[in-house]
């Protein structure tokens, strides 16, 4: 072997430490861009949120936003009912219930009637007026209502997992309801999903599918998260450990 190769086969674990720790310092930059790309995207209410808060926020968000989608594909299929709301238009009237839910204000035509009382009253044929906002208003009032009345969770606050589990079944009941309830003439009091020779319309169904998932996911997170608070403390009672106190 030649001085050349010699010199060479002595060297080159210098060589591949010297190009893995190039990899790694570049690496660990183009982390560090990324985390500090993360945290200008953030908002800074964001830093006050645990993962679980954060995702029953987005969570309610993307129901909210499910929920407006329904009312306006109920508008197109019940164009009769926006006429009832006393608006101009559909686009006015579910503009107003948007901000009734999020708001947490009354709706004129239920009356104190909320949450789960709003949405018998607007499933019964004695209701008078726009149905199709006063449905999706008492659903809005009931998911808000399930949450401890916020939409947006941060580190102080809790949500009570069985109610936001009983908010799910009572979505499933009411879109059974939706598709069900007739007036004294035998027709549906509210026109959603179709089944036909033409073809079949099942869109409400698949939205209020994602709704009902999105609400048992966060309870089976809640579920967790409260198991395991109980489980480490009944860990650190039978290991003796005193508890931190800062």
């Amino acid at each position: 072997m030649d001085r050349t190769s010699t010199v060479f086969t002595s060297r080159w674990p210098l060589l591949l430490a010297a190009v893995f720790a190039l990899c790694a310092t570049g690496c660990s930059q183009q982390q560090g861009r990324d985390i500090a790309r993360q945290f200008s995207d953030g908002k800074p209410d964001e830093f006050f949120q645990t993962s679980v808060d954060r995702m029953a926020t987005l969570g309610m968000r993307d129901n909210l936003q499910s929920l407006y989608l329904l009312m306006s594909k109920l508008y197109l299929r019940n164009p009769n009912q926006w006429r009832q709301s006393g608006y101009p238009d559909a686009v006015t009237a579910a503009r107003q219930i948007r901000q009734a839910i999020e708001n947490r204000q009354p709706l004129p035509a239920l009356g104190d009637r909320r949450d789960l009382a709003a949405l018998s009253y607007s499933l019964s044929p004695d209701f008078r007026g726009d149905r199709v906002g006063a449905f999706i208003y008492a659903i809005g009032s009931m998911l808000v209502t399930a949450h401890g009345g916020r939409t947006q969770f941060y580190v102080t606050d809790s949500i009570n997992p069985q109610f936001v589990s009983n908010a799910a079944r009572n979505i499933e009941k009411a879109t059974w309801l939706l598709s069900q309830r007739q007036d004294a003439n035998g027709v549906l009091l509210l026109f959603s999903n179709e089944i036909s020779e033409e073809g079949s319309n099942l869109s409400f169904a698949v939205e209020f599918g994602k709704i009902v998932a999105r609400l048992d996911l966060l309870t089976q997170i809640l579920d967790e998260r409260y198991r395991r608070i109980g489980l480490n403390y009944a860990q650190s009672l039978l290991l003796m450990n005193f508890l931190p106190v800062q």
